[in-house]
């Protein structure tokens, strides 16, 4: 039977409905200012647009935040192999990110939160899931209780040990209680040094931990709860389970996300676009070689959630697509 025209869209994201319902609120998962865009950066950015643009024209009215994480050790060790103060540095590399999404045909989204303004959020989420039993203080850090996490993500202990060590989990950190609590405040380093700022707390100084930083942002911006939550497929575990339950412990209300949107990896031979393995192909680089357009039609050339390997003659191929 034809839809009702007058009815809201029906829409599916990965086989799921997506609600919709006059107003859509995304939040994504933007970059850590570091170095300049890579594909994979592009690909979820890209496709968080597309998102945004359909349902548009769908007539939903949509709110997009895309944070920018400039508190993070990444940064902070490029920052101090540059000569830089991290907050200029990541000022240049934030410059950069836009330039290129521009490129892309990214729309700028309507809130850009930078992690480093919203420490007294991040402190004040600490305090509360510490006063609920969520949380622990231990020497001066603040530790989230994540034994749960892994089972709610269909994840053996093991597992999501193994993932955490391989995403600055700090499983070893003799100061957690279980090697799955995650650090909602972490105590500064008594030798941090210039580029390892530090922030007053009542458990003494310190700054946010990475997943604090994204729910203290989100809450922030949407309230309880939001429609449409987008990010790297990586960041499907740890970062976004932790994000999810430490927003569900400190407001009580479930699902933190309605949705999620998590975008399949770009690789090259075979192997994850990173900086560790300097496998990357930059936006740059390609943008100065093509169009725009181009590199948008390359990265939205198959399903969302499909990881590939980027190739020239994909490259190629987007160009005569876009042409025909």
């Amino acid at each position: 039977m034809p839809q009702d025209p007058t009815s809201p869209p029906h829409l599916h994201l990965g086989g799921r409905p997506l609600s919709v319902v006059g107003r859509a609120r995304i939040y994504v998962c933007g970059v850590t200012p570091y170095d300049v865009t890579h594909l994979g950066h592009a690909a979820t950015f890209v496709w968080v647009d597309a998102a945004d643009r359909v349902l548009r024209r769908l007539g939903v009215q949509v709110e997009v935040c895309r944070n920018v994480t400039d508190v993070d050790d990444v940064l902070f060790d490029a920052a101090d192999r540059a000569g830089a103060y991290y907050d200029r540095f990541a000022a240049v590399q934030q410059f950069h990110f836009e330039q290129d999404m521009d490129a892309l045909g990214v729309r700028r989204p309507a809130h850009e939160p930078r992690a480093h303004t919203f420490v007294p959020q991040v402190v004040a989420l600490a305090a509360a899931l510490v006063e609920s039993g969520a949380a622990y203080v231990s020497q001066g850090s603040v530790y989230f209780r994540g034994a749960h996490v892994a089972g709610s993500h269909g994840l053996l202990r093991d597992e999501a040990i193994a993932l955490l060590a391989g995403n600055g989990g700090r499983v070893d950190d003799a100061a957690k209680q279980d090697p799955l609590d995650q650090a909602i405040w972490q105590a500064a380093a008594p030798d941090g040094g210039r580029n390892v700022p530090a922030w007053p707390s009542p458990w003494g100084p310190g700054r946010p931990g990475w997943h604090a930083e994204c729910t203290a942002m989100a809450l922030s911006t949407y309230g309880s709860s939001l429609d449409l939550h987008a990010g790297g497929a990586d960041l499907r575990f740890p970062h976004h389970a932790y994000e999810a339950a430490q927003a569900e412990a400190a407001t009580g209300v479930t699902p933190f996300a309605r949705s999620w949107l998590h975008v399949g990896t770009v690789r090259l031979d075979g192997e994850k676009m990173a900086k560790s393995t300097g496998n990357l192909v930059f936006a740059k680089d390609l943008l100065a070689r093509t169009s725009g357009p181009v590199v948008r039609t390359l990265l939205l050339d198959r399903p969302y959630a499909t990881p590939w390997d980027y190739t020239d003659a994909a490259l190629q191929a987007a160009a005569v697509r876009l042409d025909a």
